[in-house]
């Protein structure tokens, strides 16, 4: 049998397997935890959180926030809902790098098959794999990191006091929304949506409520495809052109800085392609914030979105977008293939 035959074989065994996923597992807990202040920062820029709006739009403004969140609820305020991150954030890197290393194998068994589109589609089917398998958690953790206040329950008091919701009263919310209980957040809502009838979808609702755990998750699907496809893509191509070299060329030696480099540009490339659409998922994330009982739709999300702010609207946040995910996937990618060493994958 030939070696790419035997290295075909090693890559469908469950040992690769399982030990592909605690490498790429390994590298998103990392990486998130590295950024974890900035995400929930960015999360209430990018879902219109009243009492934070003020502070977006600038390089300054997401530390002025974290400033602020530190001093009313201290560092635990700024790790608020990480622990619901690091539950989706295994398993989602996890089947993500196993899924792009099986794609890889699938379409790229040998090195002259490897092309950009085959990467592209390699890695954009990666990150759909893990998103259909891991999105609830990720709607958990944004309504914990949404979530900044609670209200009294006295109706003539405008007062509020700051609010640490826990893991598991947001996913006993997020089930019983339209259930005629309180919902979590006391945020007022936008005018336009707040009078807004429920939407007809609220009939799947009633009859399977698991799918409030699924809102935003078509929007979620759509961005992940333009946004993992062009990591991988720059990713793989970057470091194919740096490590690959042709004969007589002298060669670069593997190292930790280098897929740090080539990590935190695949970053910087993927993230622009792919903000708006995260724009859109994250207010449809916190969508049952405002209409408890049914959908708020992608279409009446991104009208929304351009009435109110225009075409700035689609970018709000995203200096700080670049300050969390650049330095992410480059610390992803370089634990990743740390990992890879170690685990002898």
């Amino acid at each position: 049998m030939s070696s790419s035959h035997a290295l075909h074989r090693d890559k469908q065994s469950w040992d690769y397997i399982i030990r592909s996923g605690l490498a790429g597992g390994i590298a998103g807990c990392v990486a998130k935890t590295a950024i974890a202040p900035l995400d929930r920062v960015k999360i209430l820029f990018q879902a219109s959180n009243p009492e934070f709006q003020k502070y977006s739009g600038s390089w300054t403004g997401m530390f002025r926030a974290a400033r602020v969140i530190q001093k009313e609820s201290g560092f635990r305020g700024l790790l608020q809902g990480h622990s619901a991150t690091l539950l989706r954030v295994f398993p989602y890197a996890a089947i993500k790098f196993v899924a792009y290393d099986q794609l890889h194998n699938l379409l790229m068994p040998t090195r002259e098959r490897e092309t950009s589109l085959r990467r592209f589609v390699a890695g954009a089917g990666a990150g759909a794999t893990s998103v259909l398998f891991t999105y609830p958690l990720e709607l958990v953790r944004v309504r914990l990191a949404y979530q900044t206040r609670e209200t009294t329950t006295d109706p003539s008091s405008s007062s509020s006091k700051p609010f640490r919701p826990s893991l598991r009263r947001a996913i006993q919310t997020i089930y019983r929304e339209g259930d005629g209980l309180r919902a979590l957040s006391t945020s007022p809502p936008p005018a336009r949506l707040t009078t807004a009838q429920a939407a007809p979808q609220s009939f799947l609702f009633t009859h399977f409520p698991v799918l409030k755990f699924y809102r935003g998750f078509i929007v979620t699907l759509i961005g992940i495809i333009p946004y993992a496809g062009t990591s991988f893509l720059v990713y793989g191509s970057l470091r194919s052109l740096v490590y690959d070299r042709p004969p007589g060329a002298p060669k670069v030696k593997r190292s930790a800085p280098v897929d740090l480099s080539l990590g935190a540009l695949a970053g910087l490339i993927s993230q622009t392609v792919s903000y708006p659409f995260e724009i859109v998922r994250r207010r449809m994330q916190v969508g049952g914030l405002v209409r408890p009982g049914g959908w708020v739709g992608w279409r009446e999300t991104v009208v929304d979105i351009w009435k109110t702010r225009g075409f700035r609207g689609f970018y709000v946040g995203l200096s700080i977008g670049y300050v969390k995910v650049v330095p992410m996937t480059a610390i992803s990618y370089m634990v990743w293939e740390w990992s890879k060493g170690v685990l002898g994958v």
